[in-house]
């Protein structure tokens, strides 16, 4: 890695007076297998590596990228950048990041025993998940996916500005999707696992959840209308919290795009809601100590007490905003210019469990699944109408499993009805944890 960040130096070194210029560099490694009557169903490895430039001059910005690292086309790749910005709109808050004093968490984030993991042992996990899910539960009757995925990122910023950082992380997860079947009724359900080295995956545990969500909606039927409570599985809560989460960038709200623009300081949810952005937390999958133009990244508390206390920036929607960065510039890769996002939100769990949390649910709905949320909800008016799948609950027990109805409510609404928050913290392959909530009064439509 040292030699990334060497390369990126020296291409920023190359600024002319009055321009600046960012140089940002990836090499990446991703694995995924997946298993299939006990044999390799598909193997793809990739490797790629490669430089994206920005560069600002006379409030214009160029962008340019290359797929090698060869010399010559560094220089081309940066006169390449200077001639689009020649043609770009000025912008006068156009710019690349300036060091702001937060130093880099002391974190690591990278395994080495997942960079030496062999294809073969990538392999036998892929397998075994597959084997473990098919014997968890006799009524387990296939799979339609055992995976074994894993990714090894290394990257270095550069600007003319003085910045200087790089970064390194591996992550990897296990995948599975059963299919269970009784008295004819087919119903499929999936696990993961998820972990920063090979030592952190657990077989047993992905293949189990999956057996549990698969066969607890056989015999699902349609439900009628209702308002009920409803509990949000870890899963259905980090899909959500996704979508909460890009509204609360600068950059959706310079955009119109928020729901909580120009709410800052207000009560935007329940007292039970503190919601955080920290790429710092190695648990998190997406974890990273360095944002995509250089800067340390931090915890951003985002919603803390159902008060409204920050929105995420980076250099840009930090200049218009007139504040600054919180650290938080993402990138689509070496091929894109960066821009705003959450790496790794999280609503900070509450104390009980989520069994103590369904026993105290008189008539609900456990959801289990949703389908067409993010299609389903508008991010600036907050409606939001979802499909969903799940388990009533009567007198604080599981009861018939449920299909075919629809939940609807507004974000703003959901977020001030949550009733409790569950201690079941659980880190997923995507920007957001999961946990249990507990929502009152939401719509259930169904037949």
């Amino acid at each position: 890695m040292p030699e990334l960040l060497e390369t990126a130096r020296r291409v920023a070194g190359w600024a002319k007076g009055g321009e600046q210029v960012e140089v940002f560099i990836v090499r990446e490694r991703n694995t995924e297998v997946r298993a299939y009557d006990g044999e390799v169903e598909s193997l793809t490895a990739s490797e790629s590596h490669g430089i994206g430039v920005r560069v600002v001059s006379d409030s214009r910005q160029g962008y340019a990228y290359a797929g090698a690292l060869d010399e010559s086309l560094l220089a081309e790749t940066l006169a390449e950048a200077r001639d689009n910005a020649a043609f770009a709109q000025p912008d006068e808050f156009n710019g690349v990041a300036v060091a702001d004093g937060v130093t880099l968490a002391d974190v690591d984030l990278f395994r080495s025993d997942l960079a030496d993991l062999s294809t073969d042992d990538k392999v036998a996990f892929a397998i075994e998940l597959e084997r473990a899910t098919l014997a968890a539960d006799r009524r387990i009757v296939g799979i339609e996916s055992a995976e074994f995925v894993d990714m090894i990122y290394e990257s270095a910023v550069a600007t003319s500005s003085g910045i200087a950082s790089s970064a390194r992380e591996t992550g990897c997860y296990l995948s599975t999707h059963a299919l269970a079947e009784a008295d004819g009724d087919t119903q499929t359900g999936f696990g993961f696992s998820v972990g920063r080295s090979p030592t952190d995956l657990d077989v047993a545990i992905a293949a189990g959840d999956a057996a549990v969500r698969a066969t607890r909606l056989l015999g699902a039927v349609k439900a009628p209308t209702s308002r009920l409570t409803v509990v949000l599985d870890p899963w259905v809560t980090a899909q959500l919290l996704g979508i909460i989460g890009h509204t609360l960038t600068g950059e959706a709200v310079l955009k119109g795009r928020s729901l909580f623009a120009e709410r800052m300081g207000e009560d935007v949810a329940s007292m039970s809601i503190t919601l955080v952005d920290d790429p710092t937390d190695p648990a998190a999958f997406t974890a990273s100590t360095v944002d995509g133009e250089g800067l340390a990244t931090r915890p951003t508390t985002l919603i803390d007490g159902g008060i409204l206390s920050a929105f995420l920036h980076n250099s840009y929607s930090g200049r218009r905003s007139g504040t600054a960065s919180t650290g938080s510039a993402v990138r689509p890769g070496f091929k894109g210019a960066p821009s705003v996002g959450a790496r790794a939100l999280r609503i900070v769990p509450g104390a009980r469990d989520p069994a103590d949390l369904i026993a105290e649910v008189d008539n609900g709905l456990l959801v289990q699944e949703v389908s067409g949320l993010h299609s389903g909800v508008n991010p600036v008016s907050g409606d939001f109408s979802t499909g969903a799948e799940g388990v009533m609950i009567r007198g604080g027990e599981l009861a018939e499993a449920i299909r075919e109805v629809t939940i609807a409510s507004t974000l703003q609404r959901l977020l001030h009805d949550v009733v409790a928050v569950g201690n079941d913290l659980e880190w997923l392959p995507m920007n957001a944890a999961g946990t249990t909530l507990v929502v009152a009064d939401i719509t259930m439509s169904g037949s």
